[in-house]
């Protein structure tokens, strides 16, 4: 049975068990987690894909592969608490419950995806399930032209699966980042990590993008994210020959224009990493 993994300074209280599978009747093997919030009853759940099981008949291929849209349906009409004890209930042979544990915690995709990392799948795929961390000066030398000059993450960071729901493709271009500062909040809070996608194509209006200023030996002050705005009635095909102005999202913040030779565009801002 797994261990009680409470988290301090949470709001929310909810309680979550490890589903297993037995396949051909052999040893069972972790396969997902089901986390069931006390309050809302709503399920948060993460489930291995079916096609990462090596030694599966085709009725136990068929019930996993149909299982995490019944989850879901079942969880709407029942609730998550009642959906938990029906599991434990019925489910013997090929699927099998553990024991529930209680647990506090901020954010249930968090939770279950580190609930996940523990006890079913701590495997990291690149670009599939986990970026790379890096810092903000090493991502401007990984993401210039000068590539090869960058060394290795300082780790990889499993992906969300509410960010894969999305059906954003994790490409080689994208990275995770810890961003400093309020001038982007609410939107991205002081301390946050983020993820950000370089590679940046087409017009730049309006964007949240990591920018660069080559001109600031600070670098608290060199690494900033900003929204890309043109100033004036500047033409678009024109936007990076004049001064572009640069936005932050918190009005206690002060907007500032730089001319094209003095910054540069590292990456896109994509998302806030839930705590």
């Amino acid at each position: 049975m797994p261990a009680d993994v409470i988290s301090i300074g949470t709001r929310r209280r909810a309680c979550w068990s490890l589903l297993e599978v037995a396949p051909s009747g052999g040893r069972p093997v972790p396969y997902g987690i089901l986390l069931a919030d006390q309050d809302s009853d709503k399920l948060t759940r993460r489930l291995r894909d079916a096609a990462s099981f090596d030694e599966l008949d085709e009725v136990e291929l068929d019930i996993l592969t149909a299982l995490p849209r019944d989850l879901d349906q079942k969880a709407e009409e029942m609730g998550a608490l009642r959906l938990l004890d029906w599991f434990e209930d019925s489910l013997s042979g090929f699927l099998r419950i553990s024991d529930r544990d209680s647990i506090a915690y901020s954010d249930a995709q968090t939770t279950v995806d580190r609930l996940f990392d523990e006890h079913v799948d701590a495997n990291v795929r690149p670009f599939i399930t986990h970026l790379p961390l890096y810092g903000l000066a090493a991502a401007a030398t990984k993401f210039s032209e000068d590539q090869e000059l960058a060394g290795d993450p300082e780790g990889w960071v499993r992906v969300p699966e509410n960010l894969k729901l999305t059906h954003l493709k994790l490409t080689q271009e994208m990275f995770v980042t810890h961003v400093a500062g309020r001038s982007m909040e609410p939107l991205i809070p002081d301390g946050s990590l983020c993820i950000f996608r370089a590679g940046v194509g087409g017009s730049r209006y309006g964007r949240l993008l990591l920018i660069e200023k080559f001109d600031q030996n600070d670098f608290a002050a060199r690494y900033t994210v900003k929204r890309y705005a043109r100033k004036g009635d500047l033409a678009e095909s024109d936007e990076r020959e004049g001064a572009i102005r640069l936005e932050p999202l918190n009005r206690e913040f002060e907007a500032f224009e730089l001319t094209s030779d003095k910054f540069r565009v590292i990456a896109e801002f994509v998302q806030v990493l839930p705590f």
